[in-house]
């Protein structure tokens, strides 16, 4: 974890930069005071990630935690959008830092080049008040639910696919947990990379998770807790599901230790030899022991695959896999590499 803190200009300057949300009754100096003491952590500084601690940095949010693991890749700049092409190969969250403390210097950050697990979760989840999840996989939506759930703070959470997206707030004022609204953690995890999303799309989403962040701080307006918002952005039309606090999902959590939700599954062809170049939290897990190595550890790692007999390299869809093979087949001169289109769902009995 890096802390980074930069000391407040004077208060008039405050008042000039926050003059425009001041004026609002529901703000007020109060308001704007509350917003600069208030702590939120984003985990996964991707599509939501971005616009959404973009707003919160102008809010004047006093302290914002940028969680995540990965670096920049050329695929994320349609959506991503505080990263461009000189950022490629850098850290997420770092990277965002410096372009979020030039937008804001009077802010402080926390820095977390790293994702969220069972052994960190609890610990960097009680610093802050408020989480905010940017995340694109339903495992690590699982294990913010239920870290904050432990730990007593609200979490506002975000889904995109394709062209629609899901948004909602967990946990608030002992309102519903996401494990209220989905007890169980489907088999499929489905990803842009399998299926595309419009570039807008994750904005729009995590700016809507912005407003939310804020009214949570503020204490205005109605809240999204029980209820799912739903938009279509090629109708531009909107739908919101009610739900209730489920106490059995509520109290299970509360009476257990954390644990990494999991998926398993059986392949059809249990005599192949399959390469997994998935990252390690994307879902179904296969039954039976197969090598895994997920595709930035592949230059480090090469010595692991057999080059004497036919290994199927899978992802999720199909499009790693086939950038893993060209890949081990110009640097390492693999010829026994075979790609399985359509990815871990195409193996599954």
């Amino acid at each position: 974890m890096l802390f980074y803190h930069l000391l407040p200009g004077d208060e008039m300057n405050d008042n000039l930069r926050y003059s425009r949300q001041i004026k609002l009754p529901e703000v007020g100096t109060e308001g704007q005071e509350k917003i600069g003491k208030a702590k939120v952590l984003i985990v996964g500084m991707g599509g939501l990630g971005c616009p959404a601690a973009q707003y919160l940095a102008a809010a004047g949010v006093g302290t914002l935690g940028l969680m995540d693991h990965d670096q920049v890749d050329a695929t994320n700049l349609h959506r991503q959008i505080l990263y461009g092409t000189a950022d490629i190969g850098k850290a997420k969250a770092e990277t965002a830092r410096e372009k979020l403390q030039h937008q804001n210097e009077k802010i402080s950050f926390k820095t977390y080049n790293q994702g969220l697990t069972i052994e960190n979760a609890l610990e960097i989840i009680n610093d802050y008040d408020i989480i905010m999840d940017g995340t694109d996989n339903l495992q690590s939506k699982y294990l913010i639910n239920d870290a904050c759930l432990l730990a007593g703070k609200p979490w506002v959470y975000a889904s995109i696919y394709k062209y629609e997206g899901q948004l909602s707030v967990f946990n608030y004022k002992k309102g519903p947990s996401y494990r209220c609204l989905f007890p169980k953690i489907p088999q499929a995890d489905i990803s842009c990379e399998a299926t595309g999303v419009i570039g807008v799309l994750p904005g729009i989403l995590g700016t809507y998770q912005a407003a939310e962040v804020l009214k949570i701080i503020l204490g205005i307006g109605q809240v999204l807790s029980g209820q799912l918002k739903i938009i279509h952005t090629l109708t531009m039309q909107e739908q919101t599901i009610t739900f209730k606090r489920d106490e059995k999902q509520v109290q299970e959590v509360l009476q257990r230790d954390l644990r990494q939700e999991t998926n398993h599954c059986q392949l059809k062809d249990l005599n192949q030899l399959y390469l997994d170049v998935r990252e390690a939290h994307e879902q179904p897990k296969p039954e039976q022991e197969v090598l895994k190595i997920p595709m930035p550890q592949l230059q480090q790692r090469y010595r692991e695959i057999p080059q004497d007999k036919a290994v199927h390299v899978f992802c999720q869809s199909g499009i790693r896999s086939s950038q893993a093979i060209q890949f081990l087949q110009e640097k390492y001169g693999f010829k026994n590499l075979i790609n399985v289109e359509g990815g871990i769902q195409s193996l599954l009995k």
